[in-house]
């Protein structure tokens, strides 16, 4: 096991792991959202999919779990990554050619990933909270608070702003996956930033179109 661990450990070892969690991020993102959109088809139906939900509770939980996890891992070796390059490099070039060497993306994604990470515990916390500790479990008045919340402009702003800048994060954590697996050639590269692009754009509008729904509907 020690070789596993020291693999791990390596800085290769720490940027695959980033790209295997991302990788697995990405694919709840796209179930995530597809659970979502079923919003849009009114009441009866975003709450038999939450009731759905609901009836296999234990498998839920682990894959709760198993998302937490794959969370914690991810923060986790993108703050070492991050710690560890500041300080193989404690003071700044006398010239400074960062914006040649990286892009803004790459320079922001501590920043990026700090502010998601707040996103997400606020978000989390406001709809756990809820169907956990109210009479939704009862109810299933899922559709009614998804449409409260979102009725809020503040509450609303927020989401579609954290929205905005996981697109960002995306965008870049795509690229640099691909890149750390060796799709870095100018035969496949290309396709891997149009794709990152493309989903990065996708996952950003269509969580923003939820909030802009319900306040234009007024919750209604």
């Amino acid at each position: 096991m020690n070789w596993l661990f020291r693999s791990l450990n390596s800085s290769i070892g720490k940027k695959v792991v980033m790209s295997i969690t991302g990788i697995c991020l990405i694919l709840f993102l796209l179930v995530h959202l597809a659970n979502n959109l079923t919003l849009f088809a009114g009441p009866s139906t975003f709450n038999t999919v939450v009731k759905s939900l609901d009836s296999i509770k234990p498998f839920v939980r682990v894959i709760e779990v198993i998302l937490a996890l794959i969370f914690i891992f991810h923060i986790f070796n993108g703050v070492r990554l991050w710690y560890e390059n500041k300080i193989a490099r404690p003071t700044p070039y006398a010239v400074n050619g960062s914006s040649k060497n990286s892009t803004l993306l790459s320079r922001t994604m501590i920043q990026t990933g700090s502010i998601i990470f707040i996103f997400l515990v606020i978000h989390l916390s406001t709809f756990w909270n809820a169907f956990n500790f109210t009479d939704l479990h009862k109810t299933h008045s899922y559709y009614e608070f998804t449409a409260e919340m979102f009725s809020n402009v503040y509450y609303s702003i927020f989401y579609i702003i954290a929205m905005i800048i996981l697109g960002f994060h995306l965008n870049h954590w795509f690229q640099s996956a691909f890149q750390t697996f060796g799709w870095n050639n100018s035969k496949y590269f290309p396709l891997v930033k149009t794709l990152g692009f493309l989903y990065s754009v996708l996952m950003a509008v269509a969580f923003s179109s939820i909030p802009i729904y319900f306040l234009l509907i007024g919750g209604n």
